[in-house]
């Protein structure tokens, strides 16, 4: 008899192009999968895989195994979730953020899930925009948070908030009474976040369209050692304006009055469509209504 575990070894194999990442993806030995393989190739009796080659190539009747399966596994799980009270949801479903969303929104998206799918387990990972994005295209997270610099043709993008930043520095530092020019500002040393940032990425980029050239940087590993190198007056920074509002009040911070004004960042939630399989509901729809609940946090 064929299983639905026997199934979904087959799509995650073919998914991921190896039996050692569905292994990882199912939480499972690689010989484990393995059997399960060789159990639907007895059922069948024919090969599921050309094992002549290095990487995990499906045979014809495995293609056509898989089409079946992918549909199988679609109407199994689109018949829990229509049927089962949401609330009774379960899964493991993978979000990675930024630390700028970390820092702020996040640990209210965990409780407002918790009180919708009590019974989702949601499993937030936080990196730098690079490594997000390549996590996110291994398959090792569902879903990511990041500037709209990052972008994938075979995912689907969903626009979240604009952030607002600022440039910022130690009161001590500059004559923040003033409005400087960005080229004034370049003679500065910079207190910047690297290219494995979203935001370092983006603002290089945005400099180098203005012509400005930071002859003296230091990259900061994070956005609080950033902070933290600004407010102790090493230099001048790229900050998120709202989030360190309490520091410009108590007069940790100042704010550089410049011309032109950085731009804003738009931040995007990154997801690929049909990635259902081990959830009780299409996957599609609960990236949806992450999405919402994002929406709300970041602008509220």
């Amino acid at each position: 008899m064929v299983t639905f575990k026997q199934l979904e070894a087959l799509y995650w194999i073919a998914q991921l192009g190896s039996f050692e990442a569905a292994a990882t993806k199912l939480n499972m030995s690689q010989s484990a999968i393995s059997k399960r393989i060789v159990e639907l190739e007895e059922t069948f009796s024919v090969a599921m895989f050309d094992r002549t080659r290095r990487t995990a190539r499906l045979t014809t009747k495995g293609s056509l195994l898989l089409e079946h399966a992918t549909d199988l596994l679609y109407r199994r799980d689109h018949m829990l979730g229509e049927v089962s009270d949401k609330t009774i949801l379960v899964g493991r479903y993978r979000i990675g953020v930024t630390e700028l969303t970390a820092m702020t929104w996040l640990p209210s998206l965990v409780e407002a899930v918790s009180e919708v799918y009590p019974r989702l387990q949601l499993e937030p990972v936080v990196e730098v925009g690079a490594e997000l994005f390549r996590k996110f295209e291994q398959d090792q997270l569902d879903l990511v948070v990041v500037p709209d610099i990052f972008s994938d043709a075979r995912s689907i993008t969903v626009a979240l908030q604009t952030v607002g930043f600022a440039w910022m520095c130690s009161p001590r530092l500059l004559d923040t009474e003033r409005t400087w020019s960005v080229l004034e500002l370049s003679q500065q040393k910079l207190l910047a976040q690297g290219t494995s940032s979203g935001t370092g990425l983006f603002y290089q980029k945005w400099f180098a369209d203005q012509s400005v050239y930071f002859a003296n940087t230091v990259t900061a590993s994070n956005l609080l050692a950033q902070v933290g190198l600004t407010m102790c007056g090493l230099g001048i920074s790229y900050l998120p304006k709202r989030c360190l509002q309490h520091l410009l009040e108590r007069g940790d911070l100042s704010e550089i009055r410049c011309e032109p004004p950085l731009p804003n960042i738009n931040y995007v939630a990154l997801y690929r469509p049909g990635r259902w399989i081990g959830v009780s509901q299409d996957i599609g729809v609960i990236a949806q209504r992450l999405c919402d609940f994002s929406r709300l946090l970041i602008a509220g």
